[in-house]
């Protein structure tokens, strides 16, 4: 290269106008001055705590004093519930009334054996006695027995009672036949009006002549009639 050459170079580049001054780049920021990250729960990364986001977590309940979350009945929903409550205190009360007089129209509700304790008592006392008289005789008591027979026996019972005394009349005075009854219970089965049936349980003790006497038990069921202000037996039926 000459050396006029190397002398323009040198002026030209002594000559061209500065290039402009770049910025400054910002200085990066210092990691101890960043703000520190929460701690993450236990068992959980870092990343993955700030991850979930504040509408992930569930919201907490409306509170009744702000009135929030209570709901006012609407006026058709108070209006139907208040008819529910009448239908069901209608159809109630007509439940009650329908079994009270299923109670009443019972034919058990009649029988007044299971309700009239003072009438069951005097048919039970007043039959059992009856039939103790009617069935204890002795060769020389015969004749008080049928009058006994006659005052407490009517209809049916009547005459079965007759027949049997016709039967063993013979026996009771030739050989000396004793009997004596006592009535062990006496169960009102029915009791209706003037009407009542009974069970009755006896004990029997007959004697022939001197022999050794014979305990015998006999069950009876007894249709008894209210006449003549007494109960009178008017059917038995050996059981």
């Amino acid at each position: 290269m000459t050396r006029l050459s190397l002398r323009m170079r040198l002026r030209d580049a002594v000559d061209a106008p500065d290039a402009p001054d770049e910025p400054d780049a910002p200085d990066a920021p210092d990691a101890r001055d960043a703000p520190d990250a929460p701690d993450a729960p236990d068992g959980q990364s870092t990343e993955d705590a700030q991850a979930v986001s504040p509408a992930d977590e569930d919201p907490l309940p409306p509170d009744p004093a702000d009135g929030a979350g209570t709901t006012t009945p609407r006026p058709w929903l108070r209006h139907t519930l208040t008819a529910l409550v009448c239908t069901a205190l209608l159809l109630t009360g007509s439940g009650f009334l329908y079994a009270a007089h299923g109670l009443r129209s019972d034919p058990s509700a009649e029988n007044r054996a299971l309700t009239d304790a003072e009438a069951t008592t005097k048919v039970a006392g007043d039959v059992g006695n009856a039939l103790a008289r009617i069935f204890s005789y002795t060769p020389e008591g015969l004749a008080a027995t049928e009058r006994s027979a006659d005052a407490v026996l009517a209809g049916k019972a009547a005459r079965q009672y007759a027949e049997l005394i016709d039967r063993i009349r013979e026996d009771i005075t030739q050989q000396g036949v004793t009997l004596s009854t006592q009535p062990v219970r006496t169960g009102v089965l029915e009791l209706d009006g003037d009407q009542a049936r009974l069970l009755v349980f006896l004990d029997q003790i007959s004697r022939r002549g001197t022999d050794r006497p014979t305990s015998v038990a006999a069950q009876l069921t007894v249709t008894a009639r209210w006449e003549r202000d007494q109960w009178r037996i008017v059917d038995i039926r050996a059981r």
